[in-house]
């Protein structure tokens, strides 16, 4: 495939930094790649040379294992990652399997395109994993790429959402895709949470999101890299049923889904874009938290 444009994720940072372990060294990132097939290999017909396409981060599964067969590949045992086992979309060509790759909706340009590619597929499930009920409140905690799409979906939904991040520029933009408050990173939100959604790498939240939790509320984990959680008071932070629970990759129906409503609901994804020359400046400001939505590299000018 042909790149046009690469999302930058929080993963790709945390590769770049050493929180994760490259699979294979040498690795090239990059795991939103949005771009047009120049070539099928050989047995592959789904798509035709010419067609636009989205690679995301699930690379490939075994659909052997138990958990393959039960439709739950997002925990296969013997997974591959774009960017992390197999090269990834910082580069000018790219190579993947067509199952797992996307047909991607018209009404997305590439640099909006590309954060919906693992941004808005984890999110998507991570709104499922943590049981919103219907016109529930959700608190959202940390307001990058993942969270500021997730947020687009909750809304359309019906929910009332609550977030919770540091950076004065992520709060105005929650407030203007239609969060309900926005506030520090760690302060209580105004009312009691139903369901919550940790987007922040960062261990010391989960105990702020389980205590703004009500009764029978559930706090999912979104990312890939958790740094340590503090230890858990039982009656002050999971008493009363609440449930912790994580959030690992996705399956294929996911993203399908996803796309799909993504484009019913017009979402509205919020890109800074950097050529392809200043991947490392991406990087650094991600890691800075100086971008606001979603960082794209535009790797053919």
């Amino acid at each position: 495939m042909q790149v046009s444009v690469c999302g930058v994720c929080r993963t790709d940072l945390h590769l770049a930094e050493g929180d994760l372990t490259p699979r294979r060294p040498g690795v090239v990132p990059g795991h939103e790649v949005v771009g047009v097939v120049r070539r099928a290999g050989p047995g592959a017909h789904r798509f035709a040379p010419g067609t636009r396409v989205g690679i995301p981060w699930l690379a490939s599964t075994c659909g052997r294992c138990s958990y393959c067969r039960a439709g739950r590949e997002n925990l296969c045992s013997s997974p591959r990652y774009t960017g992390w086992d197999l090269d990834g979309g910082f580069a000018e060509l790219v190579v993947a399997k067509e199952g797992f790759v996307y047909a991607l909706p018209e009404s997305f340009d590439d640099r909006s395109a590309a954060p919906l590619l693992c941004a808005g597929i984890i999110g998507y499930r991570s709104l499922r994993r943590a049981r919103l009920p219907e016109g529930g409140r959700l608190g959202i905690y940390g307001f990058g790429a993942s969270a500021h799409l997730t947020l687009q979906v909750a809304v359309a939904e019906g929910a009332e959402v609550h977030v919770m991040t540091r950076s004065p520029d992520a709060q105005r933009l929650a407030l203007d895709l239609g969060a309900a408050s926005a506030q520090g990173a760690a302060e209580a939100p105004p009312h009691p949470l139903d369901s919550a959604i940790l987007f922040a790498p960062v261990g010391d939240l989960v105990l702020p999101a389980l205590e703004a939790l009500d009764r029978g509320g559930t706090l999912a984990v979104a990312g890939i890299h958790l740094s340590d959680i503090p230890p858990l008071r039982y009656q002050d932070h999971l008493f009363l049923e609440k449930t912790l629970t994580s959030v690992t990759a996705n399956t294929r129906g996911d993203g399908e889904e996803f796309l799909a409503q993504a484009a019913a609901i017009g979402l509205r994804p919020t890109t800074t874009v950097y050529p392809f020359d200043r991947t490392d400046v991406a990087l650094a400001d991600l890691a800075a938290d100086r971008v606001n939505g979603a960082a794209v590299i535009a790797v053919d000018g």
